[in-house]
């Protein structure tokens, strides 16, 4: 957390205190209390403390509240503000020392944030002719305007602290969160209503009768909780190593890549495969197999112990953490750690294969800034992998793309499927099939200049140019060849286009690589592209190459819905919507290369034509 944050935390947190002090000076009386009223009080607090060891659990992720708010309201509507404030101050004070473990700062921002939400609830419910002393059932307008004033005040404190230190409160955002909370507040009104009654009924038996009550709930949604997180376990674990299965992994991954984008935090991933499990399998027996599976599923279990890391066994042999809030050569680190580690432990049947140990092969990758969605974090995670298997297994590697392998014969083999694929545009739109064509030659003559591309990037690139427009396949044809400009619902027709070439291209996974280039090509830098409106280094540097030759291809050639310009007027676009739609580096190293390939070749035509 910057020094900024934490100064910010401290000036909040002193400025809700200040508040919460002068409300409780203001408003409270210690010598207006009759023995009697003392009494009464004493009781209130060991009913908080009590209530407060039974909180009400709620699933799913075992979120509980306590209903001392309830006593608080109750005590509001019969007794008034002072006496109410009198009872959150004795509690406090009892809290201050059996929760020594809380910081005296936090313990006094509870406080103060407890005094104004009373009080704002005690001034709505006066403002609105509510009447201290007893329960008006003819009018309940009053008693649910205190209570969205206790919950408002409440949720707006919070969320500014999480504001405050830096941290997103989903809490307050996510519409099911809120539905619980809402649900917690109606109990809590209903519950002090009834305590209201039974207070002013039969006062100590009364409120006995509520936390026997409340008591008995909470041992019900406790039995209820265990019952949930059982069957959640059964469906969200698997049952052989009893890690997280496949399924929730990947469901956990993109909650916290989307967590970790937002907040700007470190997320790494690794994916460990045991070494020679094949081998292990085929000397000792599959049933053996499953106990070395298990075996090293409690390794890791145990190495993640007091961490924040989740591990999950994600199929076969094959297993993943996910470390958030860490770097990649902090991962390193612990890894290589386990792996040397896991080398020293002995499990039966090990020494049969190659390397006689216990070992495994692990690639990590971390997040980085330009990702835009957790398959590709798990696509480089997964090549790290294959590295560490080619570099002889029973090692560690961090993704390094300069690492990531160079295989001209696959690359070719790549090109040629993707040929066969464009080819379907020459029966149905002969412009889209001509224009891939030139796409995949500027690429090629373009990308072949830039040295800061690694050979892959560059044969990324160059596949991705051949084939960023093939969700056009998936267009009608009499949109596609439409002589004049689109109308407003044929141009949202042909925007999908992107989405439609990922959704084909993803069937196979040898081309995840070029998803990126098919999807996100017409995203512009500025943030005004689609289909997400993602901006600046958000959009992968190589889709925002592919944006400018595509567009200097469909400025420069004739199309059904525009005037062709002449690579002198679509160098000058480009240069004027550098840093605007474009990528201003990449633009201005796109304007040199036209100038010196092609500017040249077209003043020559233009002077044969004349």
């Amino acid at each position: 957390m910057s020094l900024e944050l934490r100064n910010f935390e401290k000036i909040y947190t002193f400025i809700i205190s200040l508040l919460g002090l002068s409300v409780f000076g203001i408003n409270s009386d210690f010598f207006a209390q009759s023995l009697e009223d003392w009494v009464l009080i004493y009781m209130l607090v060991g009913s908080i403390i009590l209530l407060n060891f039974f909180p009400i659990s709620l699933p799913p992720k075992a979120n509980s509240f306590s209903m001392d708010s309830s006593i608080y309201l109750a005590v509001l509507f019969l007794y008034g503000i002072s006496f109410t404030l009198q009872v959150l101050f004795i509690y406090s004070v009892v809290e201050l020392f059996y929760r020594r473990k809380m910081s005296f700062w936090r313990h006094l921002f509870n406080f103060s944030m407890y005094c104004l939400m009373i009080s704002g609830a005690y001034y709505s419910f006066l403002f609105l002719h509510g009447e201290i002393g007893r329960v008006n059932p003819y009018n309940l307008l009053p008693y649910l305007a205190s209570l969205l004033v206790y919950f408002g005040v409440n949720v707006a404190l919070i969320l500014i602290f999480f504001l405050s230190v830096g941290q997103i409160f989903k809490g307050a955002l996510e519409l099911g969160v809120l539905k619980e909370a809402c649900i917690s507040y109606s109990i809590t009104l209903l519950l002090s209503l009834v305590l209201a009654i039974l207070l002013w009924e039969a006062k100590y038996f009364g409120l006995f009768v509520l936390i026997i009550l409340v008591t008995l709930l909470s041992f019900v949604f406790k039995k209820f909780l265990q019952l949930y997180q059982l069957t959640s376990d059964r469906a969200n674990k698997d049952h052989l190593t009893g890690l997280y299965n496949h399924g929730f992994f990947k469901e956990t991954l993109k909650e916290q890549f989307a967590d970790c984008k937002k907040l700007k935090k470190p997320l790494t991933l690794a994916f460990l495969d045991l070494d020679d499990f094949k081998k292990y399998n085929d000397r000792n027996g599959h049933l053996q197999g499953d106990k070395l599976l298990a075996f090293f599923g409690a390794r890791l279990k145990k190495a993640v112990e007091g961490t924040n890391f989740i591990v999950a066994r994600y199929g076969g042999e094959e297993f993943a953490i996910l470390m958030p809030s860490t770097t990649k050569e902090d991962a390193y680190a612990f890894l290589n750690r386990l792996r040397k580690n896991v080398n020293d432990t002995y499990f039966e049947g090990v020494e049969h294969i190659p390397y006689r140990c216990l070992s495994f092969s692990c690639g990590i990758a971390e997040m980085e800034k330009d990702m835009y969605e957790s398959d590709e974090l798990i696509h480089r995670a997964d090549q790290a992998l294959y590295y560490a298997k080619a570099q002889g297994k029973n090692n560690v590697q961090i993704y390094d793309k300069h690492n990531m392998c160079f295989d001209e014969i696959k690359f070719k083999q790549d090109l040629e499927a993707l040929e066969q694929q464009v080819k379907f545009f020459l029966s149905k739109d002969v412009y889209t099939y001509r224009h891939s064509k030139r796409v995949f030659k500027y690429a090629l003559e373009f990308g072949s200049r830039l040295n800061e591309l690694t050979d892959h990037e560059r044969q990324t690139l160059i596949l991705g140019a051949l084939i960023h427009d093939i969700g056009k396949i998936e267009v009608p044809r009499d949109i596609l060849n439409k002589q004049g400009k689109l109308e407003k619902h044929e141009w949202e027709i042909v925007k999908k286009h992107v989405t439609w070439g990922k959704e084909l291209i993803a069937a196979e996974k040898r081309f995840d690589d070029l998803l990126p280039l098919i999807e996100l090509h017409h995203e512009r830098y500025d943030g005004k592209g689609y289909p997400y409106g993602l901006k600046g280094e958000e959009i992968p540097k190589l889709a925002r190459i592919l944006c400018i030759i595509d567009s200097f291809d469909a400025m420069t050639t004739e199309r059904p819905y525009q005037r062709t310009k002449t690579f002198d007027e679509a160098v000058e676009e480009i240069n004027r919507c550098a840093g605007t739609q474009f990528d201003p580096i990449y633009a201005a190293k796109f304007i040199e290369f036209v100038k010196e390939r092609y500017l040249p070749l077209a003043k020559v035509q233009q002077l044969n034509e004349i």
